[in-house]
This record gives C-alpha cells, structure tokens and sequence, in this order.
C-alpha cells in the first residue's frame, strides 16, 4: 500500500480538499462510496473534515466560505518549501493570489491561487499535515492533471513556478496532452489542451480518484444520488468514469495499472488490471485526456478511444 509520512517535494500535487454547501451530506456520500473514515477537526479549523484511509489522510472536505457564491469543486494542493515565496513567483508569472498566505493553527501555511488561464490551486507549506499520506489505492488520488483551453499559456505558468518539465503525448492535432514532471523526476500529473474536445468548460484542475472497480463505484454512486456524467468507458488494461455527486464538481474514479518503471508501482500494484477490450491487445493504458475518441458521442459517453503506440502515463512518484 503507497503510503508517505514526509513532506512532499515542492511542485508535487500533495493534497485535494473539496468545500461544500452541506458537510454533513459530503460526509456520508464519500464515507459511503470510498470507504473513508471521515473525522472531525478541532473547532478552530472551522468545521473542516479529514478523510482517513487505512489510517492515513486521504482528503479533505470543509464548508464554503460565508458570504462567498462559489461553486462546490476539487482543488488540487501543490506542495512549497515556503508558501510565501511561491505566492510571490505566482505574481511575477501572471497568476494571482486570492489572499495573502496564511497558517492553519500549527499544521500548516497555505494561499489560494489562480493561473493566469483562470485555473485554481493551492499551495501548501507542510507543518504538523505533510499531505496525504496514502495514494494510488482504491479511494485515494491517483493523478492530478490541469484542463484548459490555453495549453500553452498554462504550461509556461507552473514552468515558471515550480521548474516543471514537460513531455507531450499528443499528436498535437487531434488532441494535446503533457504530463508533467519536477527537475530528474518522473511524471506527477499532466495538462490537457481542451480546445482538441468539446464544449466550452473554464480552466480547472481535475482530481482522479482510483477505484478496484470503476463500474462498481459509478454504480454506486449513482445509488447515493450522484449523476455519472462520462464513462465508465474501458480501453486496453483500464476504465475510467467521471461523477458528479449533489455538492462538488466532478469527482473522478479511474482504474490506472502500474506502469514499469515507476517507484509507486514497485511499492504496490496500482489499480485492477483489466483484460484487453479485443484481439488480446495488452497495448498502453487509456487516460481520459490522453487517449483520442474515434467516435463521438454524447460528450463522453459512449465514446470508442484509441490510446496509439504510446507508454503509459506514470502515476506520481515516491
């Protein structure tokens, strides 16, 4: 089981939290559908939630801000050294803060961002909660990867800021796909240029969750009265669909295997290894983003993808 007690390295996505209009309601539907233990915070943190899994942190979920009309959503955390200096490089590179950095009691200092294509994130200066302490585990994140529609625009942002380099598997036609990877490191998440799919959605970063059995979660979510609004499609060794529960925007089941090569899967085997869709083909892994639909359909759903002669994207390290 991947599981981490240190600090992440600065850049890496270390943690996901979502704010919600009712807590109470997030709580059972996740505790429900991922198995997490989902605890109380001390009462300075505001009624903030932590979700355990296997005695680890997994996730957080907390309250919207009083007065604030904001949309219940993921946000993806991205670790820092000094929460201070990053929200001054985020300046210098044509991103904003949305406040100055702050500390949380004594767990940690942290600022909400935005890239200049509008995308929000956060970074966290790790104290007494160093970030998630399990991952690539059923119910636990798996991948973290930024949506826009100005890709090139995005990928300069966080090069600047965090020193990330880039390696395209798209085509750069039919679609456009990066993952991304800190200075001698390996793939931690990705970027994926949404003017090569339809609709008009803003920037966003996309939390995926892992799941044994994408099907099994979808349907049960649906049980809990989350709408399904992609998949679940198969691909070669994998599954994927995306779910929207009552209060927060997608969140994100996938089955990614373990690629070779990557320290994560040398740890624990990631995800369920599903048979080949057809001709025994055990070709690369599908990653919604990555994999290029041959046939539309209604948005994602019912869509075919061809994932090409590419490796697999490799989970995020350590």
């Amino acid at each position: 089981m991947p599981t981490r007690d240190d600090a992440w390295p600065q850049g890496t996505p270390c943690w996901v939290d979502c704010q919600v209009d009712d807590t109470a309601k997030a709580r059972e539907f996740y505790s429900e559908l991922f198995g997490w233990d989902i605890q109380d915070s001390p009462e300075e943190a505001g009624g903030y939630l932590m979700a355990m899994k296997s005695g680890k942190p997994a996730a957080g979920i907390g309250p919207k801000p009083e007065g604030m009309a904001v949309p219940s959503a993921w946000t993806t955390y991205f670790a820092a050294d000094s929460a201070d200096d990053i929200a001054g490089t985020v300046t210098e590179a044509g991103g904003q803060t949305f406040m100055p950095p702050f500390d949380v009691m004594d767990v940690g200092r942290m600022v909400v961002a935005a890239d200049p294509t509008g995308a929000a994130f956060g970074v966290w200066e790790a104290k007494a909660h160093t970030g998630a302490g399990i991952f690539n585990e059923h119910g636990a994140y798996c991948w973290n990867e930024l949506h826009t529609r100005e890709y090139e625009r995005g990928k300069d942002f966080y090069a600047k800021v965090f020193g990330r380099s880039y390696t395209e598997i798209g085509d750069g036609e039919t679609f456009s796909y990066s993952t991304f990877a800190l200075p001698g490191g390996e793939g931690i998440g990705g970027i994926n240029d949404d003017t090569k799919m339809p609709g008009e959605n803003p920037s966003h970063w996309l939390t995926w969750f892992q799941a044994d059995d994408t099907d099994a979660v979808l349907a049960r979510a649906t049980e809990l009265g989350a709408t399904v609004v992609a998949g679940p499609d198969d691909a070669p060794q994998a599954g994927w669909g995306s779910s929207r529960d009552r209060r927060a925007r997608p969140s994100v089941s996938s089955t990614p295997p373990a690629p070779s090569g990557s320290s994560r899967a040398n740890k624990s085997e990631v995800g369920r290894r599903r048979p080949a869709s057809r001709g025994g083909n055990t070709g690369p892994r599908h990653r919604p983003g990555r994999c290029r639909p041959i046939r539309s359909g209604r948005g994602n759903a019912g869509r075919r993808w061809s994932c090409g002669g590419r490796d697999a994207l490799r989970p995020r390290r350590h």
